[in-house]
């Protein structure tokens, strides 16, 4: 049987976590995200609700790893520079973002997030947590080639791209194509290498 161990817990099968993210993807199709239930999961997977519970803290934690992304993401691409290593990263959300299931919890999560401090709370702590760390690997990467003048703020850096992926997406509803990712990328470089080089002169005029 194929495992996957939990940090300080029991091993996990991971049949049972690809059952579960399967199973939300197809009820989200189905019932869309406001009529979605544990319940439901469960009983059509073929498990128990603990076993949801064991692995995610809500309804709508389970649907936003079944939809966008895991609590981790996978290594940045490597591409040798900043332009190139955004526009990886970028693409690779946008496939996921831009996906009917994805658009269809997009509204309805922004609502709960947006009265549900616990929620918030969690989601920063994770999924926010994690892509933010995706974009300071890549500025880390920029400064150590010298393609930046120092480091910049993750959560700018997550802002200007991400932020701006997820405006034209879901608030206003922009066919989001290729040519228009690769444009975001290349802006949010471009300011990205502006707040660094802010930062530097900043740096120079205090020494």
């Amino acid at each position: 049987m194929t495992v996957r161990r939990q940090r300080g817990g029991r091993p996990r099968d991971s049949r049972v976590d690809h059952e579960i993210l399967r199973t939300t993807r197809e009820l989200l199709d189905e019932v869309g995200y406001p009529a979605l239930t544990v319940d439901q999961v469960a009983a059509r997977a073929g498990v128990g609700k603990a076993a949801i519970y064991r692995r995610y803290a809500s309804k709508a934690e389970m649907a936003f790893v079944a939809t966008v992304h895991e609590r981790e993401l996978p290594a940045p691409v490597a591409t040798g520079s900043l332009r190139g290593d955004l526009l990886a990263l970028v693409r690779t959300f946008h496939v996921r973002m831009a996906a009917p299931a994805a658009r269809e919890l997009a509204p309805a999560l922004i609502g709960e997030l947006a009265v549900n401090p616990e929620l918030r709370a969690r989601f920063q702590d994770t999924f926010l947590a994690t892509e933010q760390a995706a974009f300071a690997k890549i500025i880390e990467q920029a400064v150590a080639r010298g393609e930046l003048a120092g480091a910049v703020d993750p959560a700018m850096a997550h802002l200007l791209l991400l932020g701006s992926l997820a405006s034209g997406l879901y608030i206003l509803e922009l066919p989001v194509d290729d040519a228009m990712v690769t444009d975001l990328a290349t802006a949010a470089a471009a300011g990205i290498t502006a707040l660094a080089d802010r930062s530097g002169r900043s740096r120079a005029s205090t020494v």
